[in-house]
C-alpha cells in the first residue's frame, strides 16, 4: 500500500506529548542513529549521532519567508512520535521491492507574528512551522512543513533562504562534485551535474564558488560514511544544492539568479500550508548503507498513475560512436537491424533526426521498426529560452500547446520515449517543466530520459514514466577527449557509492570498440577491458539503458562478450555491495529473480587480487566468470571453481569481472 507521510502519521501514531524541555530525540527502530533537535536562545538546532559517533554537530535548522525570518526567536511546541511503515514496488530501481520501517518525530516550531485583525495590529505566538523527522536504521530525513500564521491573509509565499545546515564531524574527508557556473560550458547549458567527484578532499572548500551538487559523500575519519542529498521535490519548489560556509559547516543553498538564462527566481514561490522537499542524510560504519540506500523513493509517492504497463529495455544508439552524421536513415535502419540482432527492445535516435531524416521518413523508420520488434526513442531540445543549444528538434517540447502535439504525432506513429536534453537550471520554473514533460508524456504512452539535466529526486516512484537522468559526466566525453578515456576506471568507480545511489542513471557506455569512432581505427583511445565495459552495464544502474555498443561489434569483438551484452539485465529485485572504496574499486551484486550477478571494476594502477564471499548467493561449486587474462590482458570466459563460499578474482587496471 502506498502512503503519504501524512496519512502514516494519522494511522500509526502511538504517543503524543508535551515537552517543556527544549531538547528533543528520536531514535531509528534499532536506537543506533539518535537525531537530537534543540532550542537554544530562539534558535533551533539538530545533531546526528550513529553508534554513539557525531556524525552531524549541532547544525542550524530555519527558514526565512517573504513575511517573517522564521530562523530567530523560536520555540518549541508540542512533539509528537510515530511508528512509520511503507512496502511498495517500483521495478525500476535498485531493488523491486522495499519495506520500509522508521520513527518519526514532528517538532511544531513557534514564533511571533503580526497581523492586522479588525484594523489593530495583533502580535500572536503561532505554529510558523513543523520539522518532521523520519529515522530508518541507515537513513535520517526531515523537512519543513510550512503553516499559515495568519489563517485569514496569507495563502501564498516565498520562501527566500533554507536556513538547514550540515556541520560535518571534525576530520572528515569529502567525495564531492562542484555545481557548474551557470551559463558556462556548450552554449551556455551549465548547470547540468556533469563535472567530475574530487576524491578524498578537504573540508572548507566551495566547488568553482557555487558550492556541490547533490548528494555529497563524506568519510567520518575511520569510524564510517555519511551521504546527503534531497528528494521529493517537483514543480512546487526549486532544486537544490550544497555550499560550503566555512570549515566543516555546509548549507542548502538554492539556484543561482543566473541559471536559465536569469529568467525566473531562484526563491520558490509556495502556497500555504505547504511541505518542502526531503533532506535525507546516510549513515554507515562502512559504505553498505550508502550503497544499498532506497531513502531517495521511501519518502514519496505517485502523483499520477501510469497510463499504461511501461517496460525495462536495452538498445544500442549509433551517436555515441558515428556523431551527427550517423543520424540519417541508412544507417538508422543498420542500427535497427542491430539491436534486433542483440535482442534488444530499442533504438536512441539522436539529434537533428528531423533534418537528417525528416518526420515523413521517420515514421517509416518506426514503422520498420516495430517489423523488427524493435521500439523507437527520440531525442529533442528541450528549448525554450534558457541557453543557447542549437541541435534539433527545438521548441517542442517548452510549452504544453505544441509539445502536446508533438506528443500526440509521437504517439500516432508509434515511437516509445523521448530522451529530451539541455535543461537550464535549477529554478522553480525548471522543475516545473520536469514535472509538466513528464505528465504530457504519461497521457501519450511515452517513457522520457532526461540529459543535460539536473538530478532525479525520487522520480521513478512520483512519475511512473520517467527513465532515467544523465545528470553525471558520462559516455559522451570518453568521444569528445582522450582526457575522460584516461580517467574513465576512476570515475566509474565513484558513480556507484555518489550518483548512481540515488537515481537511474543514463549512462550510455559499456562500449566494446577499441576506439571511440565509428571505423574503430582512429580517435579517443579506449583504456579499460572488455570486462569492465561488462561490469558497467550491471554496475550502473537504470531500467533503460542504451549501450555503446555498434553493429561491428558482432565481427570484431569477442564472441563470448557479445553474447553476454545480448542477455545483459538492465533491471533488478535486490543490489548488495560487497566491497570496495570510491574512485579506487568496487565490487557489488545483483539479483534478478533467483539469479545472482556479481560484477567488480579496478581502477587501481597495479593488478587487484580479491577474494569474494558468495555464501548467500547460492552460486553453487562451479560459475561462470567474465574477466581479463592478468598475462595478456584479452578477454576471457572461464569456468570458476568455488571453494569453501570463496571465490579469487584478479582485476587488471582499469579491467573488471562478471560472475553469473
Amino acid at each position: 500500500m502506498i502512503r503519504s507521510f501524512f496519512s502514516l502519521l494519522s494511522v500509526v501514531a502511538f504517543s503524543c506529548a508535551t515537552f517543556a524541555e527544549s531538547v528533543t530525540t528520536v531514535k531509528s527502530p534499532n536506537g543506533n542513529i539518535v537525531v537530537t533537535v534543540s532550542e537554544d536562545n530562539g534558535q533551533l538546532s539538530y545533531s546526528v549521532s550513529n553508534n554513539g559517533v557525531s556524525f552531524i554537530e549541532k547544525s542550524a535548522l530555519g527558514l526565512v519567508m517573504d513575511y517573517a525570518d522564521c530562523s530567530q526567536n523560536l520555540s518549541l511546541g508540542e512533539v509528537s512520535y510515530a511508528n512509520l511503515s511503507d512496502s511498495y514496488t517500483v521495478p525500476t530501481i535498485k531493488q523491486r521491492t522495499v519495506t520500509y520501517e522508521a520513527n518519526g518525530m514532528t517538532v511544531p516550531v513557534k514564533g511571533k507574528f503580526k497581523s492586522r485583525e479588525r484594523g489593530q495590529e495583533v502580535e500572536r505566538d503561532v505554529v510558523l512551522f513543523n520539522v518532521e523527522f523520519s529515522v530508518s536504521n541507515s537513513d535520517v530525513a526531515f523537512r519543513y512543513n510550512i503553516q499559515r500564521p495568519n489563517h485569514d491573509q496569507l495563502l501564498a509565499a516565498r520562501v527566500m533562504e533554507e536556513k538547514t545546515e550540515f556541520v560535518i564531524a571534525q576530520g572528515s574527508t569529502t567525495f564531492l562534485c562542484p555545481q557548474m557556473i551557470p551559463m558556462t560550458g556548450f552554449a551556455g547549458t551549465a548547470p547540468s551535474y556533469e563535472t567530475g567527484y574530487t576524491p578524498d578532499d578537504e573540508m572548507g572548500k566551495n566547488g568553482w564558488g557555487d558550492g556541490y551538487v547533490f548528494p555529497c559523500l563524506f568519510r567520518n575519519a575511520d569510524k564510517g560514511w555519511l551521504l546527503i542529498s534531497e528528494t521529493g521535490t517537483n514543480g512546487s519548489y526549486c532544486g537544490c544544492h550544497m555550499k560550503n560556509i566555512n570549515a566543516n559547516k555546509y548549507a542548502v543553498a538554492f539556484p543561482n539568479d543566473k541559471e536559465c538564462n536569469g529568467n525566473g527566481k531562484p526563491e520558490p514561490g509556495v502556497t500555504l500550508p505547504c511541505a518542502t522537499p526531503w533532506r535525507t542524510i546516510t549513515l554507515g560504519a562502512t559504505l553498505k548503507p550508502i550503497v544499498e540506500t532506497t531513502v531517495a523513493w521511501d519518502l514519496v509517492k505517485p502523483v499520477y498513475k501510469a497510463s499504461q504497463e511501461y517496460k525495462a529495455s536495452r538498445g544500442s544508439w549509433s551517436w555515441i560512436i558515428g556523431m551527427d552524421p550517423s543520424c540519417n536513415y541508412d544507417e538508422q535502419k543498420r542500427y535497427i537491424d542491430f539491436s534486433a540482432a542483440m535482442g534488444y527492445e530499442t533504438l536512441l535516435i539522436d539529434a537533428l533526426w528531423d533534418v537528417q531524416i525528416g518526420r515523413d521518413r521517420m515514421k517509416e523508420l518506426v514503422a520498420y521498426a516495430k517489423s523488427k520488434g524493435v521500439g523507437i526513442f527520440l531525442w529533442y531540445n528541450s528549448n525554450g529560452y534558457w541557453n543557447h543549444a542549437p541541435q534539433s528538434p527545438r521548441l517542442c517540447m517548452d510549452r504544453s500547446l505544441v509539445r502536446r502535439q508533438e506528443m500526440k504525432w509521437l504517439n500516432e506513429i508509434g515511437v516509445r520515449g523521448l530522451k529530451i536534453d539541455f535543461f537550464g537550471g535549477d529554478k522553480q520554473l525548471s522543475m516545473q517543466l520536469y514535472e509538466d514533460i513528464l505528465a504530457d508524456a504519461n497521457d501519450f504512452g511515452l517513457e522520457i530520459i532526461f540529459h543535460g539535466c539536473t538530478l532525479p529526486r525520487g522520480w521513478e516512484r512520483m512519475y511512473p514514466n520517467f527513465v532515467a537522468a544523465e545528470a553525471v559526466r558520462a559516455s559522451e566525453n570518453l568521444h569528445f577527449g582522450q582526457y575522460d578515456c584516461d580517467i574513465e576506471a576512476f570515475c566509474a568507480a565513484i558513480h556507484p557509492f555518489v550518483r548512481n545511489t540515488v537515481g537511474s542513471m543514463d549512462f550510455g557506455g559499456s562500449t566494446l570498440n577499441k576506439y571511440w569512432n565509428a571505423d574503430n581505427k582512429t580517435g579517443n583511445i579506449r583504456r579499460t577491458t572488455d570486462a569492465f565495459a561488462l561490469a558497467t552495464a550491471v554496475l550502473f544502474q537504470s531500467s533503460v539503458q542504451h549501450f555503446a555498443l555498434a553493429p561491428n561489434n558482432l565481427t570484431d569483438a569477442p564472441a563470448e562478450a557479445m553474447e553476454y551484452m545480448k542477455r545483459v539485465n538492465t533491471v533488478w529485485d535486490e543490489v548488495r555491495f560487497i566491497d570496495g572504496y570510491p574512485g579506487k574499486y568496487v565490487i557489488l551484486a545483483r539479483r534478478a529473480g533467483d539469479k545472482w550477478t556479481v560484477v567488480g571494476i579496478n581502477a587501481e594502477k597495479e593488478t587487484k587480487k580479491v577474494s569474494i564471499d558468495l555464501s548467500g548467493f547460492d552460486f553453487g561449486d562451479k560459475v561462470s566468470l567474465y574477466c581479463d587474462d592478468v598475462k595478456t590482458g584479452a578477454f576471457a570466459k572461464k569456468e570458476l571453481k568455488v571453494k569453501k563460499n570463496i571465490a579469487k578474482v584478479e582485476m587488471l587496471c582499469g579491467g573488471g569481472f562478471v560472475i553469473e
